[in-house]
């Protein structure tokens, strides 16, 4: 039997953020269930399950290798942070217990075309609402034509304090603009917390680039507290500024895509290819 892939998260308070992935992680024990590979989940606060209890479970089922998948996007700051202190500690615990890290998933190119999808499904619902007919007897003007060399793009990472990973979501950003993005007017990065600019700065530099219409794309893997926050700052914003049409696209979320992603992390872990 192959090693169990750990799938790892900071943990929120909130509760949809917490269901979707847990979610994914059953999406990906059926995966894999017939290669013969435990798949588990947990946290390292605030939410359920905790990583301790996680790996306590799989220890107890017999494993004393895994592989551990952090499941964030923005570079790799997890190396320096939370998750290995967090692993260290449940070595103390297992001390017979060795762990191999799959690589960050960032800016792998599958990845920028999931986000490439939810991006296509945000324009999609601007067209689907132009083709509403309006109600009869209507005086009003057919809504103005925005063509896609007007609307722009804010690409919206978690935020941090450490420069590098805020540097690697500009990166990430400029990645989508030329590869999925061209035909945009541009892709600006934003931040929800700790470092600017802000969800409201984002957009507010694209209107002063003359876009006429912007849409929001949280680069975030699932649903939760983030992404409501997210969607607030952008339409809190909106709302001061008629002339602008501001829209949020949804998170990659999960999907057999993301995890086609992290499937192969798993296995590069295995087989030990150097990153």
């Amino acid at each position: 039997m192959k090693p169990p892939l750990l799938l790892i998260g900071q943990g929120s308070n909130d509760d949809s953020g917490s269901a979707e992935f847990g979610r994914f992680v059953h999406r990906l024990r059926c995966r894999l269930d017939q290669a013969a590979a435990d798949v588990s989940g947990g946290y390292i606060a605030k939410a359920k399950p905790r990583l301790s209890d996680s790996v306590a479970s799989l220890v107890a089922r017999g494993h004393h290798r895994m592989v551990v998948q952090p499941m964030n996007l923005a570079g790799d700051v997890w190396l320096g942070a939370d998750i290995p202190s967090a692993i260290a500690r449940e070595q103390e615990k297992h001390p017979m217990l060795t762990c191999d890290y799959g690589r960050p998933l960032g800016s792998d190119p599958r990845v920028l075309a999931l986000l490439a999808e939810r991006l296509a499904d945000a324009a999609a619902e601007v067209a689907s609402l132009r083709l509403v007919p309006a109600a009869a007897g209507s005086l009003d003007d057919e809504p103005e034509r925005i063509e896609i060399g007007e609307t722009a793009i804010v690409l919206v990472g978690d935020g941090s304090t450490n420069p590098e990973t805020n540097a690697d979501v500009h990166r990430v950003s400029r990645l989508f603009w030329e590869t999925h993005a061209p035909e945009y007017m541009t892709v600006e990065t934003a931040f929800v917390s700790l470092t600017p600019p802000g969800v409201p700065g984002g957009i507010e530099r694209c209107r002063r680039l003359g876009a006429k219409r912007v849409i929001v794309v949280p680069y975030l893997l699932f649903a939760g507290g983030v992404l409501d926050r997210v969607w607030a700052q952008a339409m809190a914003y909106a709302a001061g500024h008629a002339e602008l049409d501001v829209r949020c696209a949804d998170v990659i979320g999960d999907c057999e895509g993301l995890a086609d992603v992290v499937i192969d992390r798993y296995e590069e872990a295995l087989s030990g290819i150097a990153w």
